[in-house]
Formats: structure tokens, sequence, C-alpha cells
């Protein structure tokens, strides 16, 4: 390489542009088989990056993979039930065998049960909330963070709801509170895995269009957001991005609100 070729290298890897791009990475979404999960896997494809595309569905995760691999990125499918420790494990070393890396990790899987009152949540809907929302994203973040410690680098963004900072006008009590527990959960993982080069962060939401959306929060939103719509899925694949690049390694434990205004009134 001649010299004027490394100083122009030199001023693209300091360009901020440059900053966000992901060449080389190895990056995992969980619950990438559709909605936010599927968008965030395609910024980040989009921005140079390998994609793992782990979903509870073989074949949404498959068909999301084969979108990546379109776009001349490494993907794979992997089949996940979050909510178990051990298959989150398993997820992680699938990774690590076929790429020997991890860099990048989306915590996108959440579930939520219809709006009823808290008296009459079951406890196996409760389980299958707080299973699935706040462990499962301990324990993938666990696998993650236990893959990226040898490099003393990487990236674990998990996905909050502005639910966990507020009280939704109607009742879904459970949803809210494992929310509530994720920004919290980032914060403290954050702070413990920074000294091993691991930046967590997370986002939150506001309501925003996916396939699993119960359509009668949306009038509740437009009620209050100062913002005449609600969010399309492609509105949170910027700061998912920003979070995965080096662009944002100050950034330790935070949480950033994607809501259309909602929570500042």
């Amino acid at each position: 390489m001649t010299s004027q070729k490394r100083d122009n290298q030199r001023e693209a890897d300091l360009s901020i542009i440059g900053r966000l791009r992901l060449d080389g990475r190895k990056a995992l979404v969980t619950g990438g088989g559709q909605g936010l999960g599927q968008m965030f896997a395609h910024a980040l494809a989009e921005a140079g990056a390998d994609v793992a595309i782990a979903d509870i569905s073989r074949e949404k995760a498959e068909r999301v993979a084969a979108g990546i691999q379109s776009l001349d990125r490494q993907s794979m499918a992997i089949t996940v039930d979050v909510s178990k420790a051990m298959e989150a494990t398993r997820m992680v070393a699938e990774v690590m065998t076929a790429w020997d890396r991890l860099d990048i990790a989306v915590n996108n899987v959440g579930v939520a049960i219809p709006i009823k009152p808290a008296m009459e949540v079951t406890e196996g809907e409760w389980d299958h909330v707080i299973n699935t929302n706040l462990r499962g994203t301990f324990f993938c973040a666990q696998a993650e963070a236990r893959a990226m410690q040898p490099r003393h680098y990487g990236k674990i963004i998990n996905v909050s709801s502005i639910c966990g900072r507020i009280v939704w006008p109607d009742p879904q009590a459970v949803y809210s509170i494992s929310k509530a527990g994720v920004s919290h959960l980032t914060r403290c993982l954050a702070a413990e895995w920074i000294p091993h080069g691991i930046r967590v962060n997370c986002i939150s939401p506001g309501v925003t269009r996916t396939p699993d959306l119960f359509p009668e929060v949306v009038p509740m939103f437009l009620k209050t957001a100062p913002i005449d719509h609600v969010a399309e899925a492609r509105d949170m694949q910027g700061a998912v991005l920003y979070l995965a690049a080096e662009a944002s390694d100050f950034v330790v434990g935070h949480d950033l609100v994607l809501d259309g205004g909602y929570t500042v009134r």
C-alpha cells in the first residue's frame, strides 16, 4: 500500500461515516425472523456485518437469513427459545463455531399478553412474559458476553420499551414490569462489563407497527404523542446501528428512547 493510500485509509477510518461501518463484524439478532428484528438484521448487514438470525420459528429465521445473504453478507438461521438458558448458550455456541467471534448482539425477543387487568393475569401468563422478556434477555446477554470477553470488545443492545418507563393508560402491568427490568438489567450489566470492553445499552421504542402490535394501543398513543403517527420498524434501525458501531463507544448503560415524544409529556 502506498503512503497516499495509507493516509486515505486512515482518514476513512476516522470519518464519522467510517465509524458507523461494521465491515468484518459478526452480529447476532434474536427474534430476527420478523418485525423489528428483521429490520435490525438488515441494518447491520447493510453496514457491513455478517448476521446470524435467531428465532423460535426456523422458517422465519431462514427466510431473513436468505435476504441477508442476498446482500452479499454471511448469515445463518438458528432456532432458539430464549426463555431457556441452555438454548441461549447453544445459540451463541453455534455462532462461535461458524465464525469464531461475536462482536454485536441485539436481544430483541419480546412477547406480550393481551391487555388485561393485573388481577386477571394468570401464573402461566406471568411466567411466559417474564421468562421470555427479562430472564431470556439476561441469559442471552450472559452467553454473548462470555463470547466477547476474550477479544475485550463487544456491543450488546437490548430492546426495552417506553412501557418500562411509564404506566401505560391501559392495563398491561406484566409487560411493563418485564421491560422495566430489561432497562435496569442493561444498566447493571453495562457497569459490570465495561471493564471487559463490553458496551451494553438498550433502546426503548414507542408504539411501532409490527406483526404482533395490538391495534388498540394506536389511538391511545396518538392521543398523547406530540408526533402525528406511530413508528414503523425502520424508524428503529438507526439507533441500533449507532449503538452497534464504533461511533458509540463512549455510550455505556444508556436507554435510548424512540417514541415520537410520547414520554416528554
